[in-house]
């Protein structure tokens, strides 16, 4: 075995090799070969070890040996060997030639070969003469095929290796003739003119070369002039000596002196002690991090862990891990903690001035900043302490990347920014659609986050817990396997490459878009005057219809057999279209190549016309169809995945790099059952002669796919022209990158050019340009609230909650309500200590809802709850927090809980339906409750005690359990966490601030509050030896509700019931505002000053105390 250049690699002798004539692989891929020969032995060789393997016994003598199917190897006497590929064993045999078997050649299911007979009929005769045919058999069917004549005598046979059954047949005179083993009459005749016989005849492995050599040894190479000659399909560059250096030139004369020769012995060559910078290596670098995900599918052994290997590296090779961190990354931001103590940040917002720097930059080989990859930094407050504003100045929200799945973020911001998505999405979450795993309610969800943002970064937790939940998703590769990037293969055991983000956002597209048209059919939607005047559909247009009006491209598909010429038709309609590209053509010298446009390679995507294996009813067998499609209309939104890879197709990445090759418009005229695209000039020609009913599409984005330089790997971002989903269109367009959770206005050539060294579109979207800028709203004035007024478990007897009722009870602004959550764990948080032996948290602990609970701010039931719902969890819990949560596996479960059981979705669309009719939310600490529930309220409807409570020069926020004790004189959380019990403490906590303001103390209370909460230790389990027993809650649970409300006055414990009770209200006379609250004898305002602070909004501007009350004027 000898390398390329020709150096040895090894050789083998062995006593039982005397006679070896001929070798082959055993399989495809594999790294042993079987050797052969006239002699009664085979062996079975490693080529990585250079080593016999295994000794096999030989049923015959070999002479010809080819893979195949199968190993065909050809015997002295004219006969042929099938022989299994792993056992060795003769698995067919033929008598090919009735005396020998001059030439063979084995490829897929087929083999050939050519012989001769003898003259006279009996072994004994000596004369021998080649026979005028070539035998041809099937190795699927393990069957003999009717023979290829050949007059001129077959002395050589060659299949070629990309026509698979075509064949070529040399006689020793050079006659070669080209035949088709289905159809061996027809052949195409070529001659050979040599001086001599024809001892060697050989095809090159592309099917592009052929080299015959004769016995006065002269080799004769065959090609085509046109396409050139070409030995390999993938060949390696020809490596080349190294060229010596001449020796120096001397100017020699009397002059010169000597030390211009240097010494001898040591000085031609470097010292050892002068090292190349290029050869000095890292000393003391750390081990690496592997993923705790890896390690838990390791088994483990006495001495460490074993497990297949999925980093894609092959046997003794080494990857470079001193590159891993790009060097044009964007400037971290510092924490907001130490935002105060180090100063201010530079800015790193791209301005007006900066979008012609960042589109020159684009040009460069590898990839700017803004594209760069992004990463989430915890300090020890977690998430919260990121500075996020740094990476987005605009007013558009961006998502988080550090969850699985998180890939899909581009695609969500363009289906966010397309208007007719956004409203199907909308309109049907707004309905009462309560199937616990649909998708089309989770993008509603995340499309109004989204918009609710208005800049702050959100992230869709939620709604990748959908896609991991549908068992759809996991045959269509949707899932990062925890951020893997190999699989294993099933039948070799090898790592597989798994996806790239690429290929997985396109199946994802597909799957989403499908989804949509099901989902929105499921429940009727009420169709709104946009979609019927645009669509031009009747009122009330049928689900089918209308979804196929907006997402579907319907056509007849005419199937054709190539064989019996029988064609059938059926119906075919697509969500989403995959581009089509025309095959390069030839180079034609001094021709003009045609220009290939967008609307060609879409108008091929359309109508599809592709050539493909399938079943012929007619032939009752699989035969060669042709696929045409006619069709019939195209939707108002055109999802288009661009169906490129991510190497190769270098001729394609050409056509996307070409500045303007995609249009930002593009009409479509469907006539005759054919598809017409126009762009540019085109397109403005017929908007002027007006002579066809042409539509026209506004690109609204695309998800691009970044390819950095390895070892980094490639991520995706989207482009969306947000100019369109505005109220009202602006003068210009507006391009945005949104990567991940950093946004930036881009230039439109900006977005519209693709760098074909590391930029490549996936997705485009496309809709209808008249429904531009027409998000619409009627799903607000339609939300169905039933779900509020529903219990969900009737059969409980002791409930912790009093529904609402729906003729007096209807929430709305300037409703108040008071929220707590609690949350278990699912993952624990990863930490790491750098350098400096501090912690570092690479991942914070992974929380999941586990329990809600909302009360009543208002009224005579003030302080009572109406949903207490428990959360069912689908992941595997790593720990309940029962210290913290009050929450045990008991508490979850549906066999042994005794609480109200319900989705995440139940409890989430509650909560969001509050949040839509305009609620305001008082908790304590609601923004880790948002961040865990995944939802976004704008800071008009949070009022947050722990923010009331707080001041700046004060760097610690006050806990619920140490308010409730100074402020409440209270104790909570006596061992376990209650969401009921906390939200009331967060009530009466925001009654007494409401008091305070009220007398003009608050200024002078909270900074006494800080002081005596200090003088504890900012600890509520402080013993001050002189504090009443009286003032404790003890709770065992949150109590059920008796009687409606209770009968204690706020800050003081009910007689004969134990746990937190509510006061009876007396009416209070209305202004415009809502009902103040009894709180130590004062009657408060509900009115919330403006100096409240950023994010807190009035919930009431007017009060008239009751009779006898204490209250401040009306204002």
């Amino acid at each position: 075995m000898a390398m390329r250049r020709g150096p040895a690699l090894w050789n083998i002798r062995h006593e039982g090799m005397r006679d070896l004539r001929c070798m082959s692989f055993t399989s495809k891929g594999a790294n042993e070969i079987l050797v052969a020969g006239w002699q009664e032995t085979m062996f079975v060789i490693d080529v990585v070890k250079g080593e016999v393997t295994k000794q096999v016994p030989a049923p015959h003598h070999y002479k010809i040996m080819k893979r195949g199917r199968y190993i065909c190897a050809a015997t002295e006497t004219g006969r042929i060997d099938i022989m299994n590929p792993t056992t060795f064993k003769v698995e067919k045999e033929w008598q090919a030639h009735q005396s020998y078997i001059n030439d063979m050649d084995a490829s897929g299911d087929y083999i050939v070969t050519c012989g001769g007979s003898y003259k006279q009929q009996g072994p004994g005769s000596s004369s021998r003469v080649p026979d005028p045919y070539v035998n041809v058999y099937d190795l699927r069917n393990m069957t003999s095929i009717q023979p290829m004549p050949f007059p001129p005598l077959a002395a050589y046979v060659r299949l070629h290796p990309r026509m698979l059954t075509t064949t070529i047949v040399s006689s020793q005179q050079g006659q070669m003739h080209v035949v088709d083993i289905m159809n061996p009459n027809t052949t195409n005749i070529r001659y050979a003119h040599l001086q001599a016989s024809i001892n060697l005849f050989e095809i090159a492995p592309s099917g592009r070369a052929l080299v015959i050599a004769d016995n006065d040894r002269n080799i004769a190479l065959w090609g085509s002039p046109s396409d050139g000659i070409q030995f390999t399909n993938i060949g390696a560059p020809i490596t080349f000596p190294e060229p010596e250096e001449p020796a120096p030139q001397l100017d020699w004369s009397v002059d010169t002196p000597l030390s211009s020769i240097g010494m001898p012995f040591y000085y031609g060559t470097m010292l050892f002690s002068a090292w190349p910078a290029d050869i000095i290596s890292d000393a003391g670098a750390p081990p690496p991090q592997f993923d705790p995900a890896f390690i838990a599918t390791l088994n483990k052994a006495d001495w460490g862990y074993y497990g297949r290997n999925t980093t894609g590296l092959k046997r003794n090779q080494i990857e470079d891990t001193r590159a891993t961190k790009a060097s044009n990354k964007l400037q971290a931001p510092k924490f907001l903690s130490e935002r105060g103590r180090d100063g201010p940040v530079p800015d790193n917002h791209a301005d007006q001035e900066t979008l012609a720097q960042d589109a020159a930059e684009s040009l460069k080989p590898e990839p700017p900043p803004i594209y760069g990859t992004l990463e989430i930094k915890y300090s020890r407050f977690g998430v919260d302490d990121f500075d996020f504003g740094f990476f987005n100045k605009t007013r558009y929200a961006g998502l988080e990347n550090q969850i699985p799945n998180s890939y899909a973020n581009s695609l969500l911001q363009v289906m966010n920014y397309t208007p007719l998505i956004r409203n199907m999405a909308l309109q049907h979450v707004a309905t009462s659609c309560v199937k616990d795993l649909c998708l089309l309610c989770e993008l509603g969800f995340v499309f109004d986050m989204l918009q609710k943002a208005e800049g702050l970064t959100c992230h869709a937790t939620n709604l990748f817990k959908t896609i991991t939940g549908r068992s759809e998703s996991q045959p269509l590769d949707l899932l990062e396997e925890d951020h893997h990037s190999h699989r294993v293969s099933s039948t070799t055991g090898g790592a597989q490459p798994g996806p790239t983000p690429h290929t997985r956002v396109q199946s994802l597209s597909r799957f989403l878009m499908d989804q949509t048209k099901t989902e929105y059919q499921s429940i009727p939607p009420i169709s709104t005057a946009l979609e019927r005047t645009l669509l031009k559909l009747p009122d009330p247009p049928s689900p089918e219809e209308l979804t196929s009006k907006l997402l579907t491209t319907s056509a007849v598909v005419n199937i054709n057999c190539m064989n019996c010429r029988t064609e059938t038709t059926k119906t075919g309609a697509v969500q989403v279209i995959d581009l089509i590209y025309p095959p390069p053509k030839p180079a034609i010298r001094n021709a003009r190549a045609p220009r290939t446009t967008f609307s060609q390679v879409l108008k091929m995507g359309v109508e599809k016309e592709v050539g493909t294996k399938g079943w012929c009813g007619n032939c009752k067998r699989y035969q060669s169809l042709q696929l045409r499609k006619t069709i019939k209309s195209v939707p108002a939104v055109l999802t288009i995945n661009t169906a490129m890879t991510v190497h190769g197709q270098q001729e394609n990445r050409r056509l996307w790099a070409t500045p303007g090759w995609l249009p930002e418009e593009i009409g479509v005229i469907v006539s005759g059952g054919q598809f017409f695209c126009y762009e540019g000039e085109d397109l403005r020609v017929h908007l002027q002669r007006g002579a066809h009913d042409i539509t026209v599409y506004s690109l609204m984005g695309m998800v691009v796919n970044i390819e950095h330089p390895a070892p980094q790997k490639p991520h995706l971002v989207a482009m969306v022209n947000v100019a369109h989903s505005e109220p009202t269109p602006p003068a210009e367009s507006k391009w945005h990158l949104f990567n991940d959770f950093s946004v930036r206005r881009v230039s439109s050539a900006e977005a519209l050019t693709f760098n074909a060294a590391w930029k490549l579109p996936s997705v485009l979207m496309y809709q209808v340009k008249q429904a531009n800028n027409k998000s619409n709203t009627e799903w607000k004035t339609r939300l169905d609230t039933s779900i509020l007024y529903k219990d969900l478990s009737p059969h409980l007897d002791d409930k912790t909650y009093r529904l609402l009722d729906p003729e007096m009870e209807k929430p709305g602004p300037g409703t108040i309500v008071g929220l707590d959550t609690e949350y278990v764990s699912l993952k624990d948080q990863e930490i790491q200590i750098n350098s400096n032996g501090e912690k570092e948290t690479l991942r914070p602990m992974w929380l999941a809802l586990g329990r809600v609970s909302v009360i009543r701010a208002q009224g005579e039931l003030e302080g009572t709850a109406f949903i207490d719902d428990w959360i069912t969890i689908r992941e595997p819990v790593h720990d309940y927090l029962t210290q913290y949560s009050g929450i045990t596996p008991s508490d979850l479960d549906t066999r042994t809980s005794k609480h109200t059981l319900v989705t995440l979705k139940t409890a989430y669309r509650k909560i969001w339906t509050l949040l839509n009719l305009g609620v305001t939310f008082l908790g304590h600490g609601l923004r880790q409750d948002f961040r865990v529930m995944n939802i976004h309220v704008p800071r008009a409807q949070v009022i947050d005690t722990a923010v009331i409570y707080h001041l700046s020069a004060w760097r610690r926020v006050l806990s619920l359990s140490v308010l409730s004790r100074v402020v409440l004189k209270q104790k909570i959380q006596q061992g376990q966490h209650d969401s009921v019990e906390d939200a009331l403490a967060a009530l009466r906590l925001y009654r007494k601030y409401q008091e305070y303001v009220d007398a003009g103390l608050w200024e002078r209370e909270i900074e006494q509050i800080y002081l005596r909460c200090k003088a504890i230790g900012f600890n509520a389990k402080f013993n001050e030896g002189g504090e009443s027993s009286s003032s404790v809650i003890k709770r065992t649970d949150t109590p059920p509700i008796v009687g409606g409300a209770a009968a204690a006055a706020v800050g003081t414990a009910a007689d004969g019931v134990a746990g937190p009770t509510t006061p009876i209200r007396k009416a209070a006379v209305l202004g415009t505002g809502s009902v103040g609250m009894v709180g130590s004898g004062i009657m408060g305002s509900v009115g919330m000053g403006s100096g409240m602070g950023s994010g807190f909004g009035s919930m009431g501007n007017a009060f008239t105390p009751t009779k006898g009350g204490n209250g401040s004027p009306r204002r």
